[in-house]
């Protein structure tokens, strides 16, 4: 017997200003513990989704399940809703600086458990072990504005992982890092997926994909999703990844 999604994503339509669209008729379901590559082209809708996915942004059209209860504006009125569904899911930004606002390391990892209401010695615990996973700790006490873009990226990660979420949304992770910088990431990854947690990847990277990924749901420029299968599947489908623009052809 197939348990209940964690997310259902049924008929989905969202357009900026609603104009400009941004996914059309989009759906698509995530089982809890799998981690799924939403693999697309830059402007494909996959950042648009992860944050319809967090209760950022809300469906023009279609609706978007999260552990069986509709997300929507006036779900999130609720104070007892939101905190529910902030505290079992943990959203990751693609750039750091838009996540990052504590004047030093410390704080900024410290900030999730705070909200949570849990005891001094929790909290402590919790940003000890959180700085240590991402090997932060000599970080402590400096302006997250003043680290480079890898620290940085460690640090949104750490904020995130204090507050020892059910799920993890990350969009275009290994955005920016050097090439170590991405070995530590993906195995980061790979070891909260090994642990349990569900986890939910925009990325057009296709070099990551296979080593992280139990599922792929492909986007289209059109904003559609084009397919969805095991990364294997997927990936040796050049045809497919030609038409979304991810690999190019040369003559």
């Amino acid at each position: 017997m197939v348990s209940d999604p964690i997310f259902d994503v049924a008929g989905v339509h969202f357009g900026y200003e609603g104009k400009v669209p941004a996914l059309v008729d989009v759906s698509l379901r995530v089982q809890a513990g799998e981690c799924v590559a939403i693999l697309g082209a830059n402007g494909s809708g996959k950042s648009t989704l992860l944050k319809l996915l967090d209760g950022l942004y809300f469906a023009d059209q279609g609706t978007v399940r999260a552990f069986g209860q509709v997300l929507s504006e006036r779900a999130f009125r609720s104070e007892a809703f939101s905190f529910a569904f902030r505290r079992r899911v943990g959203l990751v930004f693609q750039d750091p600086d838009v996540q990052l606002f504590s004047p030093s390391v410390l704080d900024e990892v410290a900030f999730a458990p705070l909200q949570l209401g849990l005891s001094a010695a929790e909290v402590e615990r919790r940003v000890a072990s959180a700085m240590q996973a991402l090997r932060i700790a000599a970080l402590a006490e400096r302006p997250p504005h003043r680290l480079s873009g890898g620290e940085k990226k460690r640090v949104a990660l750490a904020s995130v992982l204090s507050l020892q979420p059910e799920v993890w949304l990350l969009d275009e992770p290994t955005s920016g890092l050097d090439p170590r910088s991405q070995g530590w990431l993906v195995e980061f990854i790979q070891e909260q997926h090994r642990a349990g947690k569900t986890m939910v990847i925009a990325t057009h990277d296709i070099a990551i994909v296979q080593r992280i990924a139990t599922r792929v749901c492909v986007f289209g420029e059109d904003h559609r999703l084009a397919a969805e299968g095991a990364p294997a599947q997927v990936l040796q489908d050049h045809d497919l990844l030609h038409a979304c623009n991810l690999i190019h052809s040369h003559p």
